[in-house]
């Protein structure tokens, strides 16, 4: 299937590694121009190198800490405008709620929603202008079920449903549409990193912890297993297409079945 993406412009932000690699993937593979976002040159350098032999679409780079308004005023300079716009930024860790500081809420919020908040407030002016764009947030399954080990996270990610739907809302009868993809339990960066170091702590192998997860903490997974990250992908490459211009205001799960309901 070609999803009409040849020379689009898309921002993926927080691009070079996990979920945000793979989606850059996705859509430099369908011939989008991608601008690639990471905190520091290296890493943008490195994700470049390592998709160019990979995608036929051109790869740009951007290296800033887009939670941050200066870098996202460095960005404008540098790429006023884009057609398409991917919140893949984010941050996730497990802490006790009575240990969860003003600060960590803060930092969260921060970087989960108002980078977002920013990047869509940057580029939605030139989407109006040429009555086309697509904005995607990078949700998760815990928007709607809260996990008692990261109440923080799960807090941003519901944000990120409000602000997706309320922008879907103010952008009726448009060309352009906006969307979250809610991904379940996936193999990203982080995640294999965190689960790497569980077992170890407990003397496993990362398959013996994965199934004892899908057992004990996400009982309700229908596929039993970490999701790839371009399974998710493959999901934010469509709705970035043309193809999906009735596909607008929702909330898209590649939780794995994680979430018991039918709607």
């Amino acid at each position: 299937m070609d999803l009409q993406l040849t020379d689009k412009l898309a921002l993926v932000s927080g691009s070079t590694a996990g979920i945000g690699f793979a989606i850059a993937e996705a859509l430099a593979a369908e011939g989008a121009r991608v601008i690639i976002n990471g905190r520091t040159t290296a890493a943008v350098e490195a994700a470049i190198t390592e998709l160019t032999p990979r995608v036929s679409g051109e790869l740009l780079g951007f290296a800033g800490d887009l939670t941050n308004a200066a870098a996202i005023e460095q960005l404008a300079e540098q790429f006023p405008q884009v057609d398409i716009l991917v919140n893949s930024l984010g941050i996730f860790e497990p802490a006790e709620f009575a240990d969860i500081t003003d600060a960590d809420w803060f930092r969260f919020y921060e970087v989960n929603v108002m980078s977002g908040v920013r990047l869509s407030r940057l580029y939605l002016p030139g989407m109006k202008q040429q009555d086309w764009g697509r904005i995607v947030f990078i949700s998760s399954e815990s928007a709607l079920q809260i996990p008692a080990e990261m109440i923080h996270y799960g807090m941003t990610k519901t944000a990120q449903l409000a602000v997706s739907r309320g922008l879907a809302e103010s952008l009726a009868g448009t060309g352009i549409t906006v969307n979250s993809v809610l991904p379940g339990p996936t193999r990203s960066r982080g995640v294999v990193d965190f689960v790497n170091e569980l077992a170890k702590n407990e003397g496993k192998t990362f398959e013996q912890f994965e199934q004892e997860f899908f057992e004990k903490v996400r009982p309700s997974s229908l596929i039993k297993r970490f999701a790839d990250p371009r399974e998710v992908a493959s999901m934010v490459a469509y709705i970035c297409s043309p193809l999906a211009s009735a596909t607008t205001g929702a909330a898209l799960r590649v939780d794995g079945g994680v979430v018991r309901s039918a709607v």
